[in-house]
């Protein structure tokens, strides 16, 4: 029976988002991004999750004050907003557009280069902006990675999301690494083998490495790192800054410089650090870019 009802909720909940999903399909992309960022702005501040957002500002940026991060909240909301309401637009965003919905990539060239190059790559970013812009976009310059997912509980839901996903990559399908042990062995594999993986590392990890965020120490996932200097591959940072509704510029940055000290878990530890510290400085940038809803420092610093 209790099956049989949560299947019934499955089917419902999918219902409302592929009535959803449709809705903001037909409108154009600024306005698709516009109605869900606006709903997001208005109604997201009022949600109990706002307050991990108002303590994180506390934590991170202290020297701001209330009018100011209640600005960056609604920004924050506002921005999830429109990453949700484009995303049934990925697919159909073109580059290099004079105006209106579009995207362009500064720092192409790096792209570029590791096209020529071959081999492993690993790309480093975090939940700025519309990180769902990233992935189609490097693979329309020749670099196409592979990612890991947190998949949604809905199951149906969730299979309407990666196929969006799947859509904005058009031919270049690449992996989806579930999270966790059994994703983690296969994109470890993956990347040995030659292929390239994206990650956002921005979230905490409790079983992570100890370094800085903001000043103040953060459990931060170290895969990534790790695999770099494992199989002394690039590491790509770069992010997604938001010039309009459904407007974007994906900023790629030079490869990282991998540290070798001689010491591997110092190399580890130089290396995440080296990775929260360029999080950090883009955030800055622009605080409401980024997603401030999850609990980023130890548990007793929440109250």
């Amino acid at each position: 029976m209790k099956k049989l009802l949560l299947n019934i909720l499955y089917r419902l909940e999918a219902l409302v988002a592929a009535t959803l999903l449709g809705f903001l399909a037909r409108l154009r992309p600024d306005h698709s991004s516009s109605v869900v960022g606006i709903f997001c702005r208005i109604v997201g501040p009022y949600l109990p999750v706002s307050k991990v957002a108002y303590r994180n500002l506390e934590l991170a940026m202290p020297e701001l004050d209330d009018a100011t991060r209640k600005q960056i909240v609604c920004g924050v909301w506002e921005n999830l907003g429109r990453t949700i309401g484009e995303l049934p637009h990925i697919a159909d965003l073109q580059e290099n557009t004079p105006s209106g919905p579009g995207f362009e990539v500064q720092g192409a060239e790096y792209l570029t280069q590791q096209a020529e190059y071959g081999g492993s790559v690993l790309f480093v970013s975090g939940h700025i902006g519309n990180w769902e812009m990233l992935p189609p976009a490097v693979a329309r310059h020749g670099v196409p990675f592979a990612s890991f997912y947190r998949a949604a509980g809905n199951p149906l839901v969730d299979g309407m999301i990666r196929s969006l996903r799947n859509r904005a990559m058009g031919k270049m399908q690449v992996p989806l690494f579930a999270k966790g042990a059994k994703g983690a062995r296969e994109a470890l594999a993956y990347v040995k083998s030659g292929g390239r993986l994206g990650m956002l590392v921005d979230q905490k990890m409790n079983d992570g490495v100890e370094a800085t965020f903001f000043g103040r120490s953060a459990m931060t996932a170290p895969a990534l790192a790790a695999m770099a200097l494992r199989y002394g591959c690039p590491v790509i940072p770069g992010y997604v800054e938001r010039l309009g509704p459904a407007r974007l510029r994906v900023v790629v940055e030079p490869p990282l410089e991998l540290p070798n000290t001689g010491d591997k878990r110092q190399d580890l530890q130089n290396l995440v650090q080296t990775i929260n510290d360029r999080l950090e400085l883009w955030i800055r940038k622009n605080p409401s870019s980024w997603l401030w809803l999850h609990r980023r420092w130890p548990k007793n610093l929440y109250r």
